[in-house]
Formats: structure tokens, sequence, C-alpha cells
């Protein structure tokens, strides 16, 4: 009895010498888990400019936009995120907010869309403008704006807050392809264009039918008359007026 207890104490102590695992490197010590992808559409605030009215506007809607927004179909990159993560790029700099350089903004921050803000105000008229941009063309995607003449700042701040609202829930689950859409518009005016070409060709022809027709009849009958009614003096004129609308009805055919 004492022999197995003594060995059962020695393996016990063996085990508990043995190494323990290294924790992972992220230096938790806690095994992460794999967490299910975001599918959410990134929106980023990429400019909010205000004139006439405090600095503090600019914090002010965007708390207030992120107290409205729909977090189950969008993500919203703040103001400073943006900014951070543009900081390193050379080539994004302050001033792009459309055009080609917003590639670079897609890139570094993966959002799909950008928001520009401008908030205005004087006395008790104030004024915004919201507009929603796409990173992959560069090009204006839904705007809105709207002014009051009497009204306070936070009734201006709180119409741009569901000015911007209203814009994303009007945005489609997936974007147009522009390039597609002038490929089709462009391929449907060669169309048309064809058509009326072709339709002028048909009428072109049919007139050079006629005339050719016409013609040719005009100078037999005056060849006609000029043979079998004793050479009347009309015959002749006849005959050469429809010898030249024949011959006008072919030029038209050739050409």
């Amino acid at each position: 009895m004492l022999l197995a207890a003594t060995a059962a104490t020695a393996a016990r102590a063996e085990a508990d010498s043995r190494p323990v695992p290294a924790p992972p490197p992220d230096g938790t010590g806690v095994h992460p888990r794999t967490s299910p992808a975001d599918n959410r559409r990134i929106v980023g605030i990429l400019e909010v400019r205000v004139e006439g009215v405090s600095d503090d506007v600019k914090e002010t809607f965007q708390r207030g936009l992120e107290d409205q927004f729909d977090t189950k179909h969008y993500w919203l990159a703040s103001r400073t995120y943006m900014k951070q993560r543009l900081l390193p790029s050379t080539k994004w700099t302050d001033g792009c907010i459309v055009g080609a350089c917003l590639a670079e903004v897609r890139a570094r921050t993966g959002a799909e869309l950008v928001l520009l803000a401008a908030l205005t105000g004087s006395g008790t008229s104030f004024g915004y403008v919201v507009t929603l941009v796409r990173t992959d063309t560069g090009r204006v995607l839904e705007q809105d704006s709207g002014r009051c003449d009497v009204c306070t700042l936070n009734e201006a701040i709180t119409n741009a807050k569901l000015a911007t609202v209203g814009l994303l829930n009007n945005v489609p689950d997936k974007l147009p392809d522009e390039a597609a859409e002038q490929t089709a518009a462009l391929d449907a005016a060669v169309a048309k264009a064809q058509r009326e070409i072709a339709a002028h060709d048909q009428h072109t022809t049919r007139i050079g039918i006629v005339l050719t027709a016409v013609g040719a009849a005009a100078a037999i009958t005056g060849g006609l008359l000029y043979e079998l009614a004793d050479k009347p003096s009309y015959a002749l004129p006849i005959a050469a007026g429809g010898g030249a609308v024949a011959a006008g009805g072919v030029v038209v055919l050739t050409f």
C-alpha cells in the first residue's frame, strides 16, 4: 500500500512539472473565437462644414446622427476615424470629396459611401446640404438640402439628421452599375441611329425607284408619241424630261 501511494504521488508530481502551453500571441491568455463577418455597409463621415455657426455643431450633428443611425445595416465611421485611417496616405488630402481620389478612401477605410454635410446659419435663418458620394466611382449618389428662415439651430441640425437618414433609407442594397448603364444607353442610342439610317435608306430607295419608273415611262411615252403621232413637237420634250427624271432616279439609287 505504501509503495502504491508513493508511486501515485510521484506520478502527480511529474504531471505538475510538465510545461504549460504557451498563451496565444495576443497576450490575453485566451484563445480568440472566430466571430461572424460584419456585412454592414460602411458609411464614412468625410466632411462636415459649418458657416456662421459654432464648430461644436460638427460634433453635435455627428452624435445626433449616431443616435438615429440604422446600425443593423450601416456602420458609421466618424470623422476622426476617417482622418486617422487616411493620415498615412499619399494619395488623399483634405479637399478630396468627389472624383477618382475617393478610391483611396475606399481602400483605406472600406467605406462604400461617404457623407458630406454643410450647415450654415445667420440670425434665425439656417440651412443644410447633405450629400452621399460613392467611393467606387467618385460620383454623387443622393443629395438633399433645406433652409428655414425662422427656426433654431437645434431644429436645423435635426432637419439635417433626418435628411441624412432619409438618403440612407433610399440607398438600394446593390448600387447601380453606372458603367453598364452608360454602355446600355450608348448601345440604345447607336441602335436608334441605325434604325433611323435604315428607314432613311429605305425611303430614299423607294423615291429612287419611283423616279426611275416614272422617268422611264415618260421617256417611252414621248418616244412612242414621236414615232406614232407624226412627230409632234411636244413628244421630244416629254421623252427628254422623262429621261432626265429616270436619270435622277438612278442617281438617287446609286448614292
